[in-house]
This record gives structure tokens, C-alpha cells and sequence, in this order.
């Protein structure tokens, strides 16, 4: 294959790597050995080697950056994701939740109930973060908590726990 024929070496590059590579591509041509084109773009002999190889390949386009893949195709579809913000803003008590505070979790029930799509915490997190909702984490209170018993205790005990002794009043105990 030739390789000068079908494709130019091109004038600005995507990214530096890309630079590198067909630097590399150049020096190779130039005579340079792959050890001396790894020493001196600073990478491994088997990179220079991979990069020779591709053009051998595929040509020069093969040295050239490919568009990232950034994880596999969304679940969700873009209408869905749209909707996800509409179904929160219901209230977590409309979807059968006891108290109207939204976490990662039950987001993730409403989604596979709604989408039929399960999701970890953690990606819903990063869903929510997408649609510009916040996760909320609930304060989990005794239904039997005294709230005026705690302020007395506040007021009377616990200034007494935070005094320090004194040398006199120290008693030491072996």
C-alpha cells in the first residue's frame, strides 16, 4: 500500500498525541531507527512500532485521532431524559415514597418503574447532576423525638459536661 498516495499528513492536528504519531511517521521516514524515534518523542519502542504498523495497515489516516467513545449508548433515550425532570417535579410522595425528599436510590425506582431501566446510585447521581437536579439526603429523625426535652438538655446538662475541672476540685483515683 502506498501510502504517500491516498492521504496528506495533515497541517494542524486534533490533539498532540496525533502530532506524535506522525512525527514519529516522518523521523521513520527520515531513516530513524524505532529506538531512536521512541527516545526521542518519548514513548516506548512498542508504540513506535504500533504506529508503523497501523500505517502498514491501515495508512496514514490510521495514525490520525479517533473520534472517543465515551462509554456505551445511553439506556435512557433523549425524550426520556427529557421527561425524568417532569416526574421529579411531582414530589417523591406521588411515586409511593414516604416523605417528599428525592435520593439516588429512589430516582433509580422511578426510573426502572417509569423506563423500565436500572441504573446504580452512582450513575443516577450522574443523571441528575445532567438534568441539573440535586440528590437530597433525608434526616432521619425517631417518630418519637421531643424536640423540647433536647432543648432543655442543651440549655441545663450539656454546659456542665463542657466545663473543664479545676485543679482543686481535681481528685485523681488509682
Amino acid at each position: 500500500m502506498n501510502t504517500e498516495d491516498e492521504f496528506k499528513v495533515p497541517k494542524t492536528f486534533n490533539d498532540w498525541r496525533e502530532a506524535r504519531r506522525f512525527r514519529g511517521w516522518e523521523l521513520h521516514k527520515k531513516g530513524w531507527s524505532q529506538t531512536l524515534i521512541a527516545e526521542a518523542l518519548g514513548v516506548t519502542g512498542g508504540a513506535v512500532s504500533q504506529w508503523l504498523k497501523t500505517v502498514r495497515e491501515e495508512g496514514l489516516r490510521g495514525l490520525l485521532s479517533s473520534p472517543s467513545k465515551r462509554g456505551p449508548k445511553s439506556r435512557l433515550s433523549k425524550q426520556d431524559i427529557e421527561r425524568l425532570p417532569q416526574l421529579l417535579e411531582r414530589g417523591a410522595e406521588a411515586h409511593g415514597f414516604r416523605g417528599n425528599v428525592w435520593t439516588c436510590a429512589r430516582v433509580g425506582k422511578v426510573i426502572k418503574q417509569e423506563f423500565g431501566v436500572v441504573y446504580s446510585e452512582r450513575h443516577v447521581g450522574r443523571l441528575l447532576r445532567k438534568i441539573g437536579w440535586t440528590r437530597q439526603k433525608p434526616i432521619e429523625r425517631a417518630d418519637q423525638r421531643d424536640e423540647e426535652a433536647i432543648s432543655n438538655w442543651y440549655r441545663e446538662a450539656f454546659p456542665e459536661l463542657q466545663k473543664k475541672p479545676t485543679e482543686k476540685s481535681e481528685h485523681l483515683s488509682l
